[in-house]
């Protein structure tokens, strides 16, 4: 049975600081929390930040987690309210119906595989002078070619984005209305994976929020991708997308 959780984080404690800094620490972080084994539990995260002040960490599992060591050391243990929350995400999943909207959100890694890059790094010539056949995966880095990477694969994820009912900070292809989608956030993070050096344990990550109104195609598709992640680097705060139902027409 898979769970929503929703945690609270205060920014101004050390912990804090370093888990907000560091996507290698907050992955540790959220596995500290699951009962079983790390590597027989299916887990997505993401951070939302939209207010600095009062960031929350939202983490989907497979199994019932408990979040009582991240509110002692980087929450408010002694104050009052709801330190997290733990939901059961079955009832939303019941929900998914061809043809429904629903708000969204998703923090993803937009990238592409390619043969030879247009400017290889030093690391990648390498690669190319030894004889390297291995494609290189390269991140989108402009707006438009992050949000064409999105709409380009809403068919094999059960949805569609729709016609915006507004103008606004929308995308829409040469010569077609603009779509109900939208990028919030974009920060290039550069970090190691942990104590080796070994240059492939480096990681290179553009995390990229989307956020706009979708309508359902496919809920068999949508389910996978609620449930599984969208795109790479999901250990490191990306994949995870969540929905919000929408008010149905009158």
């Amino acid at each position: 049975m898979p769970y929503l959780s929703r945690i609270r984080i205060n920014p101004l404690r050390a912990e804090s600081r370093k888990l907000l800094a560091s996507p290698r620490a907050m992955h540790a972080a959220v596995q500290g929390g699951l009962p079983g084994l790390p590597e027989q539990q299916r887990t997505l995260w993401r951070l939302d930040a939209d207010n600095p002040h009062r960031p929350h960490l939202f983490v989907l599992t497979t199994d019932k987690p408990d979040w009582t060591h991240l509110t002692e050391q980087a929450g408010w243990p002694d104050a009052d309210g709801e330190h997290y929350a733990v939901r059961d995400y079955t009832p939303l999943l019941q929900q998914l119906a061809p043809g429904r909207s629903f708000a969204f959100r998703l923090t993803a890694n937009p990238v592409q595989n390619t043969n030879r890059p247009d400017k290889p790094t030093a690391r990648q010539q390498e690669r190319i002078q030894a004889g390297d056949r291995r494609s290189f995966r390269l991140g989108h880095r402009t707006a438009a070619s992050q949000l064409n990477w999105f709409l380009s694969r809403t068919e094999r994820w059960g949805f569609d984005i729709p016609t915006a009912f507004h103008l606004g900070e929308t995308h829409g292809a040469e010569g077609q209305p603009p779509r109900d989608i939208r990028i919030t956030t974009h920060q290039r993070r550069s970090f190691s994976k942990g104590q080796t050096t070994a240059k492939e344990a480096h990681v290179v990550m553009n995390a990229v929020t989307f956020e706009g109104r979708l309508r359902i195609t496919d809920p068999g598709l949508l389910t996978e991708r609620l449930l599984s992640g969208i795109g790479p680097t999901k250990a490191y705060g990306c994949g995870l997308l969540t929905l919000a139902p929408l008010p149905e027409k009158a």
